[in-house]
This record gives structure tokens, sequence and C-alpha cells, in this order.
């Protein structure tokens, strides 16, 4: 059990991992940490955190420290943290991209008090009200670079995450990013484009809204995330996306010229070919 935690970003997933953590017992204090007031003033309201510091404070007060904002921010934010931690510290991110971070952070002193996680959930919304009760069971997280941290600092939070339900998988950074952008990353993009496609076409915002079946809401469901968090994992993993969408756009094209060329017997193929994926995710 921890004493105090620092959950750097009070949004979605800090937030949501802070409710598990107190829900469990497993924190007697969180301290937020966020560059703008009014996130904070919100989590204080939500129960999210119990104080809010400025981040020098929060650090020195904590046991943990738990990074949760964009990416491009986490660079600088990881290198003022890990200046500023002792030997008896855990400092752990949540980003969707690892590659740039881990090796902005190789030859520091502290590295080896840096956990580099990713748990694979979320949802299209962010900000604390986002936060939700029992987000992470049944979930995997993936944890980066293990070798590379002490192993109690890796062993404390691979203890954490399985109480919150969590299966772990472990991967070198630039794997991880490779499979994100065919796992996750792809799908936003998608998203962002299928809605871009209607909203240019279909004019009606009527039509939209009362047409609009599950199968549409469910495919750009996640064009409503933040594009503030969004495009700094795009171009931290611009050459993985870009070879997953250049892959998608082939597959795509497949579709269009069977349309085009009447070839439904091949159209079939490539559906019946799709339907394999329900094997693996049931």
């Amino acid at each position: 059990m921890f004493d105090s935690i620092t959950i750097v970003g009070v949004g979605l997933i800090s937030g949501s991992f802070s409710l598990a953590l107190k829900e469990r017992g497993l924190v007697r204090h969180v301290i937020g940490v966020s560059r703008t007031a009014a996130s904070l003033e919100q989590a204080l309201e939500l129960g999210l955190i119990d104080e809010a510091l400025p981040l020098e404070e929060a650090v020195k007060k904590s046991d943990l420290i738990y990074v949760a904002i964009p990416v491009d921010a986490t660079v600088p934010m990881m290198g003022r943290i890990m200046d500023l931690i002792t030997e008896k510290q855990i400092v752990a991110d949540v980003g969707s991209t690892k590659h740039v971070l881990c090796e902005s952070l190789a030859h520091h002193p502290m590295r080896r008090r840096f956990v580099a996680t990713h748990p694979m959930w979320g949802t299209e919304y962010s900000g604390p009200a986002a936060a939700v009760r029992d987000a992470f069971g049944g979930r995997s997280c993936v944890i980066c670079e293990k070798e590379k941290s002490d192993p109690d600092a890796v062993e404390t939070m691979e203890k954490i995450y399985r109480q919150l339900g969590m299966h772990i998988v472990y991967m070198d950074a630039e794997a991880h990013d490779i499979h994100a952008a065919y796992i996750s990353h792809i799908s936003h993009i998608t998203s962002f484009a299928l809605a871009n496609t209607v909203l240019e076409k279909e004019k009606e915002e009527d039509a939209i809204f009362e047409l609009a079946g599950g199968g549409f809401e469910s495919t750009v469901r996640l064009a409503k995330s933040n594009p503030g968090m969004w495009l700094p994992i795009f171009k931290q993993n611009r050459e993985h996306v870009l070879d997953v969408l250049n892959e998608h756009i082939a597959q795509l094209r497949k579709f269009k010229s069977c349309l085009e060329k009447e070839n439904y017997e091949y159209l079939q193929e490539l559906m019946e070919n799709a339907n394999k994926i329900s094997k693996i995710l049931k």
C-alpha cells in the first residue's frame, strides 16, 4: 500500500487509476498535478485526488509518480521528474508510444526507477469527468524494457496492475510502437477519416442523427477523441502509422476495385477472410 502517490495529469487514465487504487485500499493519499487549475478543481470535486500541488512539492511527498499526459509533453515532464526523485521512489507512465520516451531516458542516472507501462484501455472521452470505476479489469498492460528497470519497481507495478485485474505483456519499446500502430492508432485514424467523409457528403445533420445505426456509431466513436492527445501520438509513431495506413489503403482499394469491376466473388472472399478476426477477438 502506498502512503501517497502523485498523478501528473488528472484525466481519463490517471483518474480511473486513482479511483481503482482508492477503492482497493492501495493508497492513502493522492496528489494531483495539472497545467490547468480548472482540471485540478474538478478532480478534487470528483474525489480523484485529495490534494493539488506544484510538481516539485508533489514529487517530494510521493512513493509513486504516475504520468498520464500527451506523449509530446511526457518527454520533457519525465526529465524534470527523474531529476527530482530518490532511489526509494517509482515513476511510471501510461503513454501510447514508448520508443521516443525510453530513448530520452536511456542515459538518465535514475532510469532504473522508471517503469514504462501502457494499460491497453481507454475511451473517446478526456478530462477528470471521464474517469470511471473498474476500468482496467480484463485488459492487458504492456511493460516495456523491463530489464532496464529495478526489479522491485517492476514488481510493484506488476502487482498493482494485476490487482486491478489486468494481465501483463512484455515488449521492447520499438515492438510496442509497431503493435500499437496496428491495434490502436490505425483505428483512430480510420474513425477520424470516416467521420470527415460523412460530414463532407452528408450535409443534413438531422439525417446523420436519425439514420445512424449502432454499426456507424461504433465505427466513428473514436472520432470524438481529443486531437490534442492523438496528434502527438501520430507524430511520435509516424513511421509505423504510415506503414499500417498504407496497408489499410491497399485493402480499401481492393474493396473499391471489386465494386468497380462488379467482382462480387472476390468481394465475398475479402469479407470472409476478414471474418477470421472473430477467432482471435471472441
